[in-house]
């Protein structure tokens, strides 16, 4: 079955948020748990919308046929000292993993980063315990330049997590 990347499009949002509930309450990676993002459906268009022409962000969504399985995100910012750098989400439903899905949503925002965005650096922030993302994260050249102990609280217990860059 194929999977089609495309930037996501207003009238995504709805399956969106549907996604982001399934993928948090399927693992503790993610900012948020099976609640998903506590944003409302037309909060969701108009960010998407706002995304569509924008030179410094970009969403995309991985389908398969209609099903959303997979989302990537690169958010920069437009003030100077900032905007040569931008942050990478990524994710995708765990039945899906290990598909190339992840890089195939990495190699569109690569691609965004570099030659719309015009970004000299990507940082992300994965799990240090996460070693599959991380391997991931290091095909594609980030590199690790630090830690952040207790960045995550999860049951009472801190999750440390790594920071990475991808320098373009």
């Amino acid at each position: 079955m194929e999977i089609k990347i495309e930037k996501a499009l207003p009238e995504d949002a709805v399956n969106i948020l549907e996604y982001l509930k399934i993928v948090g309450g399927e693992t503790d990676n993610l900012t948020f748990g099976a609640e998903g993002m506590p944003i409302s459906v037309e909060a969701e268009r108009d960010y998407i919308a706002s995304l569509l022409n924008s030179t410094s962000s970009v969403m995309y969504v991985a389908k398969k046929e209609k099903e959303i399985v997979g989302t990537a995100s690169f958010s920069s910012m437009n003030r100077e000292r900032l905007k040569h750098r931008g942050e990478l989400a990524v994710s995708v439903k765990r039945a899906e993993w290990s598909k190339g899905i992840g890089s195939m949503l990495i190699d569109y925002i690569i691609d965004f980063a570099k030659n719309i965005a015009h970004a000299e650096i990507i940082s992300l922030e994965v799990r240090s315990d996460n070693t599959r993302a991380i391997r991931l994260y290091e095909k594609y050249g980030f590199e690790k330049i630090g830690s952040f102990r207790g960045f995550f609280k999860i049951n009472g217990k801190y999750v440390d997590f790594d920071l990475m860059n991808l320098y373009l």
